[in-house]
């Protein structure tokens, strides 16, 4: 009988040191298994987009974008965003019909030959390469101050506007400064 309680025991403490030793074990490779890349995915819902660019844009429809915090690094992490967070708002969309033709006429804003650039790769399929974009300085300071500002946008704006006039496109390019 005491061979017996002998081999009791062993298995008792084999069981007692071995399972602190395997949940050790076992935390250390979650916490140091590599995680796939952040890969953003172009995003199509209008809502968010005509609630901040529609009070000077118009209704905009077709919409590929992407926003995202740029101090997360590309993580795509769900984290509480910092105090003072930066998303960047970037896309193209569809403006209505004659949309592009009547911003760009307006000669306050002197628009001129411009292109996009720094475009995230989610959205490169979505821009027409042979598109004839129209930048203007002055358009942007007044959708980014006055024709920014309306009740459904947070935060301050930045960032520019291009414009195809062929297609009724707009290609934006934001950055919001939460603080």
């Amino acid at each position: 009988m005491d061979v017996q309680r002998g081999r009791t025991d062993r298995r008792r403490f084999l069981l007692i040191a071995g399972l602190p030793v395997l949940t050790v074990g076992a935390g250390l490779t979650y916490l140091l298994w590599p995680e796939p890349p952040y890969r953003p995915e172009a995003r199509t819902d209008l809502e968010p987009l005509n609630r901040r660019l529609g009070p000077f844009l118009g209704e905009l429809t077709d919409a590929h974008w992407l926003g995202y915090d740029i101090d997360a690094g590309g993580a795509g992490d769900d984290r509480i965003p910092s105090p003072d967070s930066r998303i960047r708002l970037v896309g193209v969309a569809h403006l209505p019909a004659g949309g592009a033709a009547a911003i760009t006429a307006k000669p306050d804003h002197a628009f001129a030959p411009g292109a996009p650039s720094g475009l995230p790769a989610p959205l490169k399929k979505y821009l027409p390469a042979d598109a004839a974009w129209q930048h203007s300085p002055g358009f942007d300071a007044y959708a980014n101050g006055q024709g920014g500002k309306n009740e459904a946008s947070d935060g301050t704006p930045s960032g520019r506007y291009l414009f195809d006039v062929a297609r009724d496109l707009v290609h934006f390019d934001l950055l919001y400064l939460f603080t």
